[in-house]
């Protein structure tokens, strides 16, 4: 989970998973010609990605295409879920507060 963890914190890394989760399947070039970073920046992302097991890497003929692989991202979930729970939880809470108490309409009126 920590190469996961690594992987996700780099906002062009989590640029690159969001076109690949909207878009499919991409090319270096076609992930490359929108973003502000060379191409040899995102092939180094792209490792990295692949290496936390985010991505694999797809040949058809001489391209490359890399496509989204969302199952690691299932452990972070998973480790994320009780603190959703938590702030879902001091919400509700604080409805429920809020939904107790009256308004004082006599304020010496």
């Amino acid at each position: 989970m920590e190469t996961v963890f690594a992987a996700i914190a780099d906002p062009t890394r989590r640029q690159v998973l969001e076109r690949l989760r909207i878009e499919g399947a991409l090319s270096v070039k076609q992930l490359s010609e929108p973003m502000a970073v060379t191409r040899q920046a995102v092939t180094k992302h792209l490792n990295i990605l692949h290496n936390a097991g985010l991505i694999k890497v797809e040949r058809h003929g001489r391209e490359r295409l890399h496509r989204l692989q969302p199952e690691p991202l299932q452990a972070v979930d998973d480790w994320l879920r009780p603190y959703a729970q938590a702030w879902d939880d001091a919400f509700e809470r604080l409805r429920r507060h809020l939904g107790e108490e009256q308004p004082d309409n006599n304020n010496g009126a």
